[in-house]
């Protein structure tokens, strides 16, 4: 394996937990060569795969000096032509800079979103004549960033936000279509009915099961089927064909992890979206096994916590 640089771009507030995930899943304690703001920069770095609490990563990073604002922009376009700036210091020079530059959707997004798949380049300013930039990391969205315009009045919790992320992430990671008329999703815990909200305004039927019932409107809506019982502890056979299965319970992962194969023995190339609840310390060698069952993808998500979204679709 080669060794490169990288530098690495955390998710807001969540510097120490990517520190903590490259120790704990790679083995990597020392410090980074240089911090700027939220992005860790190394030097010979050897990895086999990338941390999930990164929302990007540089795979190229050089410094780039310059004397104005314009030639720092002719020197990314020399490179290519998206740039999506990180932003920790000189921040109007940052933004002048990024006006020179063709132009790139940096404002939150309407859901359902289809992102581009076409290559994102990042760079940020060390100083007023200094930044490092990368034409090659690994996401599509500028700076791996992907914020929705909230609707604060119809949906019953924020986590609504957390299942529209997962399904652009599935649609761009895979390219699966979102849930539609026609087809049936099976939420468990589904209460209050954040997920149950996003699914029925897709159009499709959602089979809601919790112990306590959801919001008064989503109860009422013909789309939904509503069970008071366990999620965990019913079978699939006794919920019949299913296109999707969703999951955001608080539960320890390895209970996640026996439910989701019991799904996928009863049909392999099912759809499922589930978040992986964090319990204390991570078992590292569990969430690998998660990554390991065929077809999977494990992301974190923006809207995320101390959580990490598993994704299998076909």
């Amino acid at each position: 394996m080669n060794t490169k640089n990288l530098a690495f771009l955390a998710f807001p507030e969540m510097v120490e937990l990517l520190i903590s995930e490259l120790a704990g899943r790679f083995g990597i304690t020392r410090k980074p060569d240089e911090r700027y703001g939220d992005l860790l920069y190394y030097e010979n770095l050897e990895l086999p795969a990338m941390p999930y609490w990164a929302r990007t990563v540089m795979l190229d990073p050089v410094y780039i000096k310059f004397d104005s604002i314009g030639e720092a922009a002719g020197e990314l376009k020399k490179i290519q032509r998206n740039w999506a700036p990180y932003q920790y210091t000189c921040f109007r020079r940052a933004n002048l800079i990024q006006e020179k530059l063709p132009y790139i959707n940096l404002k939150d997004r309407s859901f359902p979103v289809k992102i581009p798949d076409s290559p994102m380049g990042l760079y940020t300013l060390i100083d007023e004549h200094t930044m490092l930039a990368s034409s090659k990391t690994t996401s599509t969205l500028p700076a791996g960033t992907l914020h929705f315009i909230e609707d604060h009045e119809n949906p019953p919790s924020r986590a609504y936000l957390k299942i529209q992320e997962s399904l652009t992430m599935a649609n761009l990671l895979n390219g699966t279509e979102l849930p539609h008329e026609g087809q049936k999703c099976f939420e468990a815990g589904a209460c209050p009915g954040g997920w149950t909200w996003v699914l029925v305004g897709l159009g499709a039927k959602v089979h809601a099961v919790d112990r306590a019932p959801l919001a008064d409107s989503l109860m009422n809506n013909p789309l939904v089927t509503f069970q008071a019982h366990d999620a965990f502890t019913l079978k699939p056979e006794e919920l019949g064909p299913v296109d999707w299965v969703f999951s955001d319970v608080i539960c320890y992962p390895e209970r996640l992890f026996e439910w989701i194969n019991k799904w996928l023995e009863y049909k392999p190339d099912l759809n499922m979206i589930c978040t992986i609840k964090m319990q204390g310390e991570i078992n590292w060698p569990l969430i690998q096994q998660f990554a390991d069952i065929p077809g999977s993808r494990i992301v974190h998500l923006n809207y995320n916590k101390h959580e990490l979204t598993w994704i299998h679709t076909h």
